[in-house]
């Protein structure tokens, strides 16, 4: 199984055949267990190994121990399946709730991180369930909520009323990236040496927006040329071409960094972590709007455990 194959966001598969792993401290009883081979089962370890970037298991002929981040690991994969198997139970006592429509909307950042994953779990849970989805700016999904166009939103800000409820997703690290035409990846950029460059961000009185002014404004100094777009895509391509440098999800462009293509900036402010907000309108489908909230708080959690501790976390 390659990395491509593996998708984003780490398989319930691959956490199942960790867990069994460290459990059984043996290839052969954890391939038996979950009805594979052996060279499946260490295909399996490698790609976790490598999407965490460190050893997780010690073998040294028969002896078989876990390393301390492998410790972490396993305690996290074994939070994740209990829930996602307790969640299972739950959905398969609502059935009724798969001939209904829910009406998603979200961010690019999600859309590009666990936005998939969601929807192919809802479609599991519910094979005959509609899902509207739009990917859309904070703004305009707040507004949506307001006028009842949405269930469940995924944005940067929450929505505020009597019958929202809000709650934090996860949390993502911006990273302020730029071409290699134009960046060296070698220096440490002041605020003032950004300030002097082309900036490349949201549009005007978005979240990001505002988190980039303050940025600038704490120091006195304001960038010299602004460039702003409503779409993730067109600002990772204009990064790319080297039109300026922007700060942007690290998650949400993990293969241009691994590429080449983009280099984080080292800095010498960094600028401040996303958050992920996800709202609803409690008066609405209840049941069905609390069991995608439940999913959409799973998928979160396994995209996190699937990446750099250091680009999503959960608050």
């Amino acid at each position: 199984m390659s990395k491509s194959d593996r998708g984003s966001a780490m398989r319930i598969l691959d956490m199942t055949t960790f867990v069994a792993l460290a459990r059984h401290r043996h290839f052969g009883r954890a391939a038996e267990e979950l009805h594979t081979t052996q060279p499946a089962i260490s295909i399996r370890l490698a790609a976790i190994e490598q999407e965490f970037g460190c050893k997780l298991m010690h073998r040294t002929g028969r002896a078989f121990s876990l390393t301390s981040e492998g410790e972490r690991v396993l305690a996290t994969f074994r939070s994740i399946l209990a829930n996602y198997e307790g969640l299972k139970r739950e959905l398969s006592d609502h059935s009724d709730l798969g001939a209904k429509v829910v009406r998603i909307g979200a961010i690019d950042s999600v859309s590009s991180t666990w936005m998939t994953p969601l929807v192919e779990d809802l479609h599991s849970a519910f094979p005959t369930l509609k899902i509207e989805l739009t990917i859309e700016g904070t703004k305009h999904l707040i507004e949506g909520l307001n006028r009842g166009e949405f269930d469940v939103i995924f944005a940067v800000d929450p929505a505020i009323g009597d019958s929202f409820r809000s709650f934090t997703a996860c949390v993502l690290q911006m990273t302020w990236a730029g071409s290699p035409k134009i960046i060296d990846p070698d220096r440490i950029y002041t605020v003032d040496d950004l300030a002097g460059m082309p900036i490349i961000t949201f549009p005007k009185d978005t979240p990001p927006y505002r988190m980039i002014a303050p940025y600038f404004q704490d120091e006195q100094v304001l960038a010299s040329k602004l460039t702003s777009s409503n779409s993730l895509y067109s600002i990772v391509n204009l990064l790319i071409d080297g039109f300026g440098v922007g700060a942007i999800p690290t998650v949400t462009i993990k293969r241009e960094l691994k590429l080449g293509l983009l280099h984080q900036i080292n800095v010498s402010k960094r600028f401040p972590a996303m958050p992920i907000i996800g709202s609803y309108n409690s008066a609405s489908e209840v049941e069905l709007v609390r069991r995608v909230v439940e999913q959409a708080r799973l998928n979160a959690a396994r995209f996190c455990a699937s990446v750099d501790p250091n680009m999503a976390w959960l608050n």
